[in-house]
């Protein structure tokens, strides 16, 4: 899903320091009792304490913590989608309230940024990177020490067929309905007409939307779904409130295209939210929405005019 431009366009325990000069103690002249050795020992499971473990790094240490974690999603946010969204309701507003019914306005992503070729792509690339430094910024919130924020977030490419698979299939699971909500939207005149590729033709066209549709997965899932729900979690949300804000959040930067591009990206929000509660994964996640970008964007500039227009793309 295309996000648009802002604007338009530890603590340890410390060992108690003793003055005492050390001596034999009386333990020291008792001969050893005898018992079972460490590999007598019966086996015993720690998943349940790993996981315990796990739920205790997510819940809110103090009310001092809590506020702090808050003002940090805030500002990560207000960095990123969280001021895309915002713009989106001021867009959306405008939109409602113009002369032009909603249904007959246009929205187009990935403009051509100059008339001259190599500029326009040195435009697109500094787009496409800068649009990631929250990203970044959101990794290294997450980094703990000895614990990559990756790993914590399975932003990784361990088990490549298995996320390649789920990938796969979120995309199909999504993609199918958000079409067939969009096409709905359109002949109901709740959705603008979204032009998913407006960039000039040139040799590196194609190459650069595969890359925009990356980059819009990795900011999304990283900070919607990765960050997003942990930092959640971590301030004593309950799940569904979790979940739900993902998916508003998620569904709120869509409204500058309408309606049904909002409900349709919640929905996309509540079943990726739900999925990374229960892996802890956005790996799958990204691949799925890199899919759907790519075929929406790609598709829009290599099909003909008129094949779009029968699909009511155009």
């Amino acid at each position: 899903m295309n996000v648009p431009s802002p604007r338009p366009a530890t603590s340890g325990l410390v060992p108690a320091r003793s003055d005492e000069t050390p001596g034999p103690s009386a333990d020291a002249a008792l001969p050893p009792t005898p018992g079972p050795s460490a590999d007598d020992a019966p086996a015993v499971d720690d998943a349940p304490a790993r996981a315990d473990a796990r739920a205790a790094d997510r819940s809110p240490r103090t009310p001092l913590l809590r506020v702090r974690l808050r003002t940090e999603v805030l500002i990560v946010l207000g960095l990123s989608l969280g001021q895309s969204a915002v713009y989106a309701v001021v867009t959306i507003v405008a939109r409602l309230t113009a002369g032009t019914p909603l249904g007959e306005q246009t929205a187009a992503l990935n403009p051509s940024r100059s008339a001259r070729p190599y500029l326009d792509l040195t435009y697109q690339l500094l787009g496409i990177g800068f649009a990631l430094v929250p990203v970044a910024l959101a990794l290294f919130l997450l980094s703990e020490p000895g614990r990559r924020a990756t790993a914590r977030i399975g932003l990784d490419l361990r088990r490549p067929w298995r996320n390649l698979g789920a990938g796969v299939g979120l995309a199909a699971l999504i993609g199918v309905p958000g079409l067939g909500l969009y096409l709905l939207g359109r002949a109901l005149g709740l959705t603008v007409e979204v032009q998913a590729a407006t960039l000039n033709q040139h040799w590196w066209t194609v190459p650069v939307l595969i890359l925009a549709a990356l980059q819009n997965a990795l900011l999304e899932e990283v900070v919607v779904a990765g960050y997003l729900v942990e930092r959640l979690e971590q301030m004593g949300w309950r799940p569904g409130a979790v979940v739900g804000a993902s998916a508003l959040v998620r569904g709120a930067y869509h409204l500058y295209q309408g309606i049904g591009p909002f409900v349709g990206n919640a929905v996309m929000g509540v079943i990726f939210a739900a999925y990374y509660r229960r892996r802890r994964r956005t790996t799958p996640l990204v691949i799925a929405h890199t899919l759907i970008d790519v075929v929406a964007f790609v598709g829009y500039t290599v099909l003909p005019a008129g094949v779009l227009a029968s699909l009511g793309l155009a």
